[in-house]
């Protein structure tokens, strides 16, 4: 993940809005954020790419009006983040029942920010046809409710790949941001299952794609999933039973940077779950927890903070009290409002047809803390539409 060394702040730019408070405390937030600021200049984003036959059950996911066609989303997000909205992409993005894809946002805010990106599949359906890197596996992960999601030894790998990723980061670029985002079809509710695992009572508080969570399907399929796993002893089995790809390899991430560089998780609810996960793992092997809370933040979108059918506040409240952390996990939610967009499918984001996803909340934080104003990074994604609209004629 090399940066070109160019200015993250283009001149030009207003002054960006701090981002929400969501979860932690408030002097340590100013604290991360003055780090991940100075870190930003040799910063990075890196996309893990996975997928879940969760995602197939019926009235799961809105991140694809099918079955079938959620088979293809992590690859078309993929692509659009590396290629732009108007390159030729050899995989169309999915219908969406409304909206547009938060690949869209990412994409701006790395083009303006200048962003080193890193894309890695973890275990995908359909692979992006665009450079990127295979994590050990690369086995797309069953539906949660078998109980058999992952083999054993494929979690195992995929933690090793990422704390092997976290390690080599902080030897390369001591100090710099790190923003890790995701696309995972069904990935809230492999979410929930591990949160739900841990002995976290997220019911009624893990968002999703769809605009009102399905919370009584997910509680089923993770009911069928706990109890055909045998409810597993340990973290990595927890993972391997009811999980996907992508939480393990995360969770390796932030243990392997060990406290030494600022990381912020970009997304919410799923987020949060590799979160909790990563905390019980470093407290299996040893790893002090503490110094992983100061250095990791998650970041998302006031869309995810403020809906009405989750509370990601909450959520994260029940991870600090269950396992019993040294501090409360900090989160934050950037400011960033469609209202003011003449594009229908960015409006949509404000009526809840789309939240978040593929690391757009956590990027359009950075950008704030770059100095971009929230209301320049709508029009900005405004103009990309425009952009991918003269493409679609």
């Amino acid at each position: 993940m090399s940066n070109p060394g160019r200015s993250p702040r283009p001149s030009g730019w207003g002054g960006g809005e701090e981002p929400l408070l969501v979860s932690g405390d408030a002097a340590l937030a100013a604290s991360w954020r003055d780090q991940a600021r100075q870190g930003l200049g040799q910063g990075a984003f890196l996309l893990v790419l996975a997928a879940t036959a969760t995602a197939a059950a019926p009235g799961i996911s809105a991140a694809g009006s099918t079955p079938e066609s959620r088979r293809l989303t992590a690859a078309a997000d993929g692509e659009l983040v590396a290629l732009g909205p108007t390159a030729p992409r050899p995989h169309a993005l999915p219908p969406l029942p409304a909206g547009v894809s938060p690949a869209l946002i990412s994409w701006v805010v790395l083009e303006q920010l200048r962003l080193a990106r890193r894309m890695v599949n973890a275990g995908l359906d359909v692979a992006p046809a665009v450079d990127h890197e295979q994590a050990p596996g690369c086995q797309p992960a069953a539906c949660l409710s078998t109980g058999r999601a992952l083999p054993l030894q494929q979690v195992r790998d995929l933690l090793r790949w990422g704390r092997d990723c976290g390690r080599d980061w902080v030897r390369r670029q001591a100090g710099a941001l790190l923003v890790v985002g995701e696309c995972v079809a069904g990935g809230a509710s492999t979410a929930a299952a591990v949160l739900r695992g841990l002995g976290v009572d997220e019911d009624g508080l893990v968002s999703g794609s769809l605009r009102q969570p399905p919370h009584k399907l997910r509680r089923q399929l993770i009911a069928q999933g706990l109890q055909r796993s045998g409810h597993p002893g340990t973290a990595l089995e927890l993972a391997a039973a009811v999980g996907d790809p992508m939480q393990p390899l995360v969770a390796g991430v932030i243990l392997g940077c060990g406290g030494m560089a600022p990381v912020l998780l970009a997304g919410g609810s799923q987020m949060a779950a590799v979160l909790a996960l990563a905390m019980v793992l470093a407290r299996d092997c040893g790893q002090p927890v503490a110094p992983l809370l100061r250095s990791t933040a998650l970041g998302t979108t006031r869309w995810v903070a403020r809906e009405p059918g989750s509370n990601l506040a909450l959520l994260l409240e029940r991870i600090h009290g269950q396992l019993g952390l040294p501090q409360a996990p900090l989160a934050m939610a950037s400011g960033l409002n469609f209202s003011p967009c003449t594009h229908p499918a960015l409006r949509d984001y404000e009526a809840g047809y789309v939240k978040e996803g593929v690391g757009a909340g956590g990027l359009a934080i950075v950008a704030s803390l770059a100095g971009l104003s929230n209301l320049r990074l709508a029009r900005l994604c405004d103009q990309a539409m425009d952009r991918m609209d003269r493409v679609r004629e």
